[in-house]
């Protein structure tokens, strides 16, 4: 059966205080009183597989969970799919998908939440913070990376990582930033930047273990990404419940976005190893938002990706022709096909790519808690923002 979170993880979700402010106690089962009797929302996590649509998500159930299993993502009782369409393109990146969650508008491939002009887009993280509630980020990439840059900067490329980082610090960002890309910071001089405005930041696993208690915390653990082989092992888990942690203290409510970028370089590289490994590490991820929520019924929690990568479908374990059939592991380019082994059986599966790129397919999205409903059926990319917004803001 699939890899658990590890009961520390869980305690430390589980023993979280509900926000203050009309929030139920954990030991509630109904959150404070909307229009109608629903649960009223507070805060929202957002939990991106970059690349994931449903082919993906079917491979992680193979490998963990197996005939008749469930992801944890796709135990959310709510489940839609989201089209993808960027303005100017038929195929988005994930700087503009980003950007439709962020502002709810769409954009050119590459826009980091401006509009077709390249003007500034008021993007969610703004509204929320400045509407005082708590925001944070989690990622396994760069924290500058195109998909949490969009909910706290604007920016006409996005490879303008420095001026995103330092949109972080000094327009309002995120109070709590844990992820990769430590050479941007290092090389300008942000992370000393950082300590000065207040953050507390920490670059090893340790270190952040000792941070949970901060009010802003900018944790960097990588030069680049995460799931790079040589990065240390700081999960995507343990990243996302100290960042709940964190959040969780504002009696305002928060917004979080936790973010699994390995699903997306796998689909670049057809990489069959290096898709299980992070899809592993995303459902551990969504696990642990889970168990939050199941105490913070205020919490919206939605899973989905931002696009489709590798134009992937999922094949039973049979021999190919013309394929190197003993490729198991990471690395291994158009190979890392498989066979893979279906968890709790003698079966197998092989994974089949069509493309190193970005493809037009819908993405799957599953949800839980306040306007989750909402998701039902199929959406444009946009309306996730309306629904977070209207959780949020109200």
């Amino acid at each position: 059966m699939r890899r658990r979170v590890t009961a520390a993880l869980t305690l430390l979700v589980l023993t979280l205080p509900a926000c203050e402010t009309g929030s139920p106690d954990a030991g509630s089962t109904s959150g404070p009183a909307a229009p109608g009797g629903a649960t009223a929302g507070r805060s929202v996590i957002l939990v991106s597989g970059d690349g994931m649509a449903a082919a993906h998500r079917e491979a992680g159930r193979l490998d963990q969970e197996g005939p008749g299993g469930r992801l944890a993502m796709d135990a959310l009782p709510v489940s839609g799919r989201l089209t993808t369409d960027p303005a100017v393109s038929d195929v988005t990146d994930s700087a503009a998908a980003a950007t439709a969650w962020a502002t709810g508008q769409t954009t050119y491939n590459g826009a980091i939440s401006v509009d077709l002009d390249g003007e500034p887009l008021p993007t969610l993280g703004a509204e929320v913070a400045a509407a005082g509630k708590a925001t944070g980020l989690v990622t396994t990439a760069e924290v500058t990376d195109a998909s949490p840059a969009a909910f706290f900067s604007n920016a006409e490329d996005r490879d303008e990582q420095e001026s995103i980082a330092r949109q972080y610090l000094e327009e309002g960002g995120p109070s709590v930033v844990l992820g990769g890309g430590a050479d941007v910071w290092e090389d300008e001089g942000l992370t000393d930047r950082a300590r000065d405005l207040g953050y507390e930041y920490v670059a090893t696993a340790g270190g952040l273990a000792s941070a949970a208690d901060s009010d802003r915390l900018l944790g960097l653990f990588a030069d680049e990404v995460l799931y790079d082989e040589d990065s240390p092992e700081v999960s995507l888990a343990t990243m996302t419940a100290t960042a709940l942690q964190v959040l969780s203290a504002d009696a305002d409510g928060f917004f979080l976005f936790v973010e699994e970028e390995g699903v997306d370089s796998a689909g670049h590289d057809n990489d069959g190893g290096l898709l299980l490994e992070s899809m592993r590490s995303l459902d551990d991820a969504v696990q642990v938002a889970r168990d939050f929520v199941a105490t913070h019924p205020d919490t919206l929690l939605v899973v989905t990706g931002d696009h489709e990568t590798g134009g992937l479908t999922v094949d039973d374990g049979t021999p190919s022709t013309g394929g190197d059939d003993s490729s198991r592991g990471r690395g291994t380019g158009r190979g890392g096909e498989g066979p893979f082994p279906v968890a709790g059986s003698d079966d197998t599966f092989r994974l089949r790519w069509s493309t190193d790129g970005h493809t037009g397919e819908p993405v799957p999205v599953t949800a839980e808690g306040p306007g989750s409903e909402q998701l039902t059926g199929t959406h444009p990319n946009t309306h996730l923002h309306e629904v977070m917004r209207a959780a949020l803001l109200g």
